[in-house]
C-alpha cells in the first residue's frame, strides 16, 4: 500500500504519509490508511455500497472533508470501509465506498479513531506525484 505511519511526527496520536501518481488515488489511499488504522480492511466485505459528494473550498479542506466523513459514517452508522473510488473535479468530489457494519466478532477492531486534524495537514504535488500527510487523534 503506498502509504506509511509515521511514529517519528506523532505518538499519542497516528500521522499518515499518503503518496499516489493522481489526486483521485491519494484520496482513495488515503481513506485506506485511515480504515487500515481502525481495522484490518481485508476483513472488510464489500456489503455495503454508500455514494457521498463534498465539496469544499481547497483541496486541502476537500481532503479533511472526505476523511472525516469516514470516521462520522464509523461513529455514526457503525459502517467500515474497505474500497474507495473516488472522482474529483476541481472542489467537488463524489465517491463510492465499500464497506460493512461493524461486526465485533469478525472485525479486529485496532485503534479508535476519533478525528482527523489540522495539524501538519498538507497536500501537495511534487515531481508528479501527489502527496498528503495527516494526523489523526486516537
Amino acid at each position: 500500500m503506498p502509504f506509511k505511519i509515521n511514529e517519528e511526527i506523532a505518538i499519542a496520536d497516528v500521522a499518515i504519509e499518503v503518496w499516489a501518481e493522481t489526486i483521485e488515488g491519494l484520496f482513495q489511499d488515503s481513506g485506506l490508511a485511515v480504515s487500515e488504522v481502525m481495522v484490518d480492511t481485508k476483513t472488510v466485505e464489500q456489503k455495503i455500497e454508500l455514494d457521498i459528494s463534498i465539496n469544499s473550498t481547497s483541496i486541502e479542506m476537500l481532503l479533511y472533508d472526505f476523511l472525516s466523513e469516514i470516521i462520522y459514517l464509523k461513529d455514526a452508522e457503525s459502517l467500515l470501509f474497505s474500497r474507495f473510488d473516488v472522482k474529483i473535479n476541481e472542489l467537488d468530489l463524489t465517491a463510492k465506498l465499500w464497506g460493512e457494519k461493524i461486526d465485533r466478532e469478525r472485525h479486529h477492531l485496532r485503534t479508535d479513531v476519533k478525528a482527523v486534524t489540522l495539524y501538519r495537514f498538507e497536500v501537495k504535488r511534487e515531481n508528479g506525484i501527489w502527496k498528503a500527510e495527516f494526523v489523526l487523534d486516537i
